[in-house]
């Protein structure tokens, strides 16, 4: 009997993975209506329009409303998105330590900006904020853990030294939406479900364009009056909170139909930044139960292996390990080492259990993670023992008592939820073997924004995932954090600005008939080309092209051939086959565009001699960098090494009149010697001074 998992009764560990969503109340009737080009439009006016109902749009919903705003969230699948389904053993929330010792902010902040291409004022902006966010979370009834003593539990998670991760179990994030939705809902926060986002409607030229609406779908709203079942929303402001483009890739642990915004920004002429930054690590796929296998699962320390077409068994990782102990040392560094990094591939380190992983897939192999088995022994070497593991992994076991002979005893021990977890969707690791991969994860990069969430269109402002605020790397639940740091910050500059306190009433006609002009000029229904076929072509496309391993030659074909599609899609159309796939065709198209701003930032680094960081090895025959394996250098994978003064700019990506130009910027710095001083500070707070709003 394990001392540990038997005082966890199982209703416990039932409502830490069967996490219930409130019920969403009716959306308000739609009694206002617009005559154009035959077609008869619902028209709902708000202040503020939220796009997405993740932790970060929740959070802003409900801060503004706190604020006096008139807020209004629209979300194609009210608990369908990222934050709701997504997770890994125990899902980080990263944020300023408070366990067992207070914590230095500055410190944080370099922390969080230490990958680089991360402006400095945001870092500290996210560190100075997490206290707050926590706390807040905490109101509102999210279990985070605590000692005797009420200190937060913490544990040390990727790219993070210091060991600033907390967690309520896998479902953290599930349960930040639930207590967020929760307190939406008691203050009478309209929710629009199954409602797609397809065009933003701004108005005005230059510095003078300011966002005046949404166009948007729902199927529900189809007649022959309405035969897209268009519905206009009018704001003053629009938050862009609906996560980032899982779609984009084929090898993805994104819940199915997260599309994002990223697109649907381009084409309001917003600017997009650091769209070469991405997360790729291991889970398994959304095929099935998608989920990443950090932490816990391969500090277990399974068997891993691969299936080849005829069934042989191929232990693998002993292809690339000099000795068994630095093989299961490294598996186990996954856990907290779990997105794949082109560094670490180098001197037998943790990447290369990615590198390896993703070998086998391009033999066609499938690989599985075996619980009920310890790591084979490299061939001619000793066989697998816990003691004799390199000194940091055998603290680590040691502390957390997980001596336990096989894996799953060890991983019951240490974290039973992340077993109960895959129960609840028909998985039984502890009697199987699980099939995993290496997956595209995040994305860093995003929408363009300041210290306040602002894009460069007056009144639109991204947060979450949508918000390119992330640099090449960021340290475990780093973004849960800066979600509600800033969804916190847009609600209160917002509320500033005075754009959300109630409704507009001017007229926006001649917007929403252009943008209605070019959403019929893209569906087609004679059109050859399909919204499924430019999926399938963008999918393979990415994981193919522009996953870890990229290559200069394949990069740039890769990044023409994208353009290309986008303009036959220009040409041409798309075809669907059934009404309600109107709103799906369309947002094809804009994961289209998505992808070729992806490959244009990425031909760009690498054609002006960009290295590999982060997310991604940039494979050239002349790079200074070679992974070695046991068997002997790895020369297909020799990379570039990071050029060290990229990682003070980043690559911006905006479209104009139909085309995408691409420019670098510095990041913008942040002050550490500069003093706050309470008498001389003071007035700018109660002015509103610090919101940095036009004078006229």
């Amino acid at each position: 009997m394990d001392p540990v998992t038997d005082r966890i009764p199982q209703d416990i560990l039932d409502a830490l993975t069967d996490v219930e969503m409130p019920r969403l109340p009716p959306a308000p009737d739609l009694t206002e209506q617009m005559q154009l080009e035959g077609h008869d439009i619902p028209l709902h006016r708000a202040g503020c329009i939220i796009v997405g109902s993740g932790a970060a749009g929740l959070r802003a919903a409900v801060e503004l409303n706190r604020r006096g705003g008139d807020v209004t969230v629209i979300t194609q699948s009210a608990w369908g998105g990222t934050s709701a389904c997504s997770g890994s053993d125990k899902q980080t929330l990263h944020t300023a330590n408070t366990s067992d010792r207070g914590d230095d902010y500055k410190a944080m902040a370099r922390a969080i900006r230490a990958g680089g291409a991360m402006d400095e004022d945001t870092a500290y902006v996210e560190a100075v904020g997490s206290p707050r966010a926590m706390a807040s979370l905490q109101y509102l009834g999210l279990p985070l853990p605590q000692d005797a003593l009420g200190g937060t539990l913490r544990y040390q998670t990727d790219h993070d030294e210091v060991g600033r991760a907390t967690s309520c179990g896998p479902r953290t994030s599930r349960l930040m939406v639930k207590v967020l939705a929760q307190e939406a809902i008691r203050l009478g926060v309209p929710v629009f479900n199954h409602t797609v986002a397809i065009r933003i409607l701004t108005d005005g030229d230059g510095a003078a364009r300011r966002v005046v609406g949404l166009l948007a779908m729902q199927p529900k709203a189809q007649s022959e009056a309405n035969p897209l079942g268009l519905v206009v929303f009018q704001c003053g402001a629009l938050i862009l909170a609906a996560g980032g483009p899982g779609e984009l890739y084929r090898d993805s642990v994104f819940p199915n139909g997260c599309f994002g915004s990223l697109g649907m920004a381009l084409e309001a002429g917003l600017d997009l930044v650091n769209l070469t930054e991405s997360q790729f690590g291991i889970g398994t796929r959304r095929e099935g139960f998608p989920w990443n296998l950090s932490g816990t699962y391969v500090q277990a320390i399974p068997h891993i292996y691969s299936l080849d077409d005829e069934g042989r068994e191929h232990p693998f990782l002993g292809d690339y390990f000099r000795t068994t102990q630095e093989m299961a040392s490294n598996i186990f560094r996954k856990g907290y080492q779990w997105p794949f990094h082109a560094s670490r591939m180098l001197d037998f380190k943790s990447s290369l259990v990615d590198l390896a992983i993703f070998r086998e897939g391009q033999k066609g192999r499938r690989v599985f993670m075996d619980f009920n088995r310890n790591p084979l022994p490299v061939p001619g070497d000793q066989p697998f023992d816990l003691s004799r593991l390199d000194a940091d992994v055998s603290r680590y076991l040691g502390t957390a008592g997980a001596a336990q002979a096989q894996p799953i005893d060890r991983l019951r021990h240490m974290n039973p939820l992340a077993i109960e977890l895959y129960r609840r969707y028909k998985v039984d690791i502890a009697a199987d073997p699980l099939e995993f991969a290496v997956n595209n994860q995040h994305m860093n990069g995003g929408i363009a924004v300041d210290t306040w969430g602002r894009s460069n269109v007056s009144g639109i402002y991204a947060i979450g995932e949508a918000a390119g605020t992330h640099g090449a790397t960021r340290p475990g639940g780093a973004a849960l954090n800066a979600g509600q740091v800033f969804g916190t910050r847009v609600a209160e500059h917002v509320a500033a600005s005075g754009a959300a306190v109630a409704p507009p009433d001017a007229g926006i006609a001649p917007v929403v008939a252009k943008a209605l002009g070019t959403v019929t000029g893209l569906l087609n229904p004679d059109s050859p080309l399909s919204f499924r076929a430019v999926r399938e072509e963008v999918q393979a496309r990415m994981s193919d092209h522009a996953g870890i391993i990229c290559t200069p030659d394949q990069v740039a074909a890769a990044h023409r051939a994208a353009k290309a599609l986008c303009a036959r899609i220009g040409r041409e159309g798309l075809s669907y086959d059934r009404p309600g796939e109107i709103a799906r065709a369309l947002q094809w198209q804009q994961m289209a565009l998505a992808s070729q701003a992806v490959l244009a930032a990425l031909d760009h680094y690498i054609a002006k001699g960009g290295g590999s960081r982060g997310a991604r090895a940039i494979c050239d025959p002349a790079g200074d960098a070679l992974p070695r394996a046991r068997s002997g250098a790895l020369d297909a994978f020799r990379f570039r090494s990071e050029t060290p003064a990229d990682q003070g700019e980043q690559i911006t990506v905006r479209m104009t009149e139909g085309a995408l130009g691409i420019a670098t910027r510095r990041n913008r710095p942040f002050d550490e010697s500069a003093k706050a001083f309470f008498e001389r500070d003071w007035p700018a707070w109660l002015t509103g001074a610090i919101h940095d709003l036009p004078t006229n």
